[in-house]
């Protein structure tokens, strides 16, 4: 079937019937034969890479090896590097592939043949251009699956001996991790079973976040374990983690995301650069790494 008339301002937008093939234009990008088409209602011309969220890159060829370079531990610089582009033009094309691999996530939610019934959720602390200014990100994890269902960063106030160093610095910073974090679990919600299995550590804000979004379900405490390697945090002594799968997850995004290794210099200017990182990666890492 030909694809409808993009045209606005036409009577046939949208329609098929009045759409015919006109010939085929080699795409300079990446010298591939693409299908014209011809509107014989409002005479215009358009084709089958119009309707694609890619219509007038430049540099299409990139997009995937950018993907696979961002989500394999190389920072924006380097990539930039080695894909023989400028930095700038990371950064937009890392904005397009996250809008693009949230589009793909929302497929693969609705496409779930059954919905979520045990899962598990924790924080990941980070930070953006200093430690005095730490961010703090949602992840929730099917435990069947070992799908990534959802990542939220939020923003959170220094703690520690680091917390009258920051508001004498910096003022007092907003934290919004319990709005941010039940925001996400409302989007997903369709696809989490009402009586779900939740099993978290014991941080005191898990019980009203659930109880929000989750008010059936049920919802399991565990005690934080020791670390196996000093000053990472995710991966336990025990062998027998009863939050492996969440635990897991969180290291693995320690050790692929060139932005949340500890002691880096591509550390996050921006929060919302890191949601967009972390929405590649969840696309990556369910759709292309586990292969769901």
């Amino acid at each position: 079937m030909n694809p409808a008339c993009p045209n606005l301002s036409c009577t046939s937008f949208n329609k098929t019937f009045n759409t015919r093939k006109d010939g085929f234009f080699k795409r300079a990008d990446d010298s591939r034969d693409i299908q014209r088409y011809y509107c014989r209602n409002c005479r215009k011309r358009f084709s089958k890479s119009t309707h694609c969220l890619e219509y007038m890159q430049k540099k299409r060829r990139v997009n995937t090896p950018l993907l696979k370079l961002l989500c394999s531990k190389v920072s924006i610089r380097r990539s930039a590097m080695l894909l023989g582009i400028s930095k700038n033009t990371v950064l937009a094309k890392t904005i397009f592939l996250s809008k693009k691999a949230t589009i793909e996530h929302e497929k693969f939610l609705a496409m779930m043949q059954t919905p979520v019934k045990h899962m598990q959720f924790d924080d990941l602390v980070t930070k953006e251009q200093t430690k005095l200014k730490p961010l703090s990100i949602t992840i929730a994890v099917d435990v069947k699956t070992r799908a990534i269902l959802a990542m939220q960063v939020s923003q959170i106030g220094a703690f520690g001996h680091l917390a009258k160093k920051a508001v004498a610095k910096y003022g007092t910073r907003r934290n919004n991790h319990f709005k941010k974090a039940k925001n996400m679990f409302a989007d997903i919600s369709s696809s989490i079973n009402e009586n779900v299995l939740i099993e978290t550590d014991e941080h005191k804000r898990y019980p009203d976040i659930i109880k929000a979004n989750f008010p059936n379900a049920i919802h399991k405490t565990y005690k934080g374990e020791k670390a196996c390697v000093v000053g990472q945090g995710e991966l336990k002594q025990n062998s027998n983690d009863p939050l492996f799968a969440i635990n897991h997850t969180c290291a693995m995004l320690r050790d692929n995301i060139g932005r949340l290794v500890r002691r880096s210099w591509g550390l996050s200017q921006k929060g919302y650069m890191l949601q967009h990182h972390l929405n590649l990666f969840k696309y990556f890492y369910n759709q292309i790494y586990l292969g769901l």
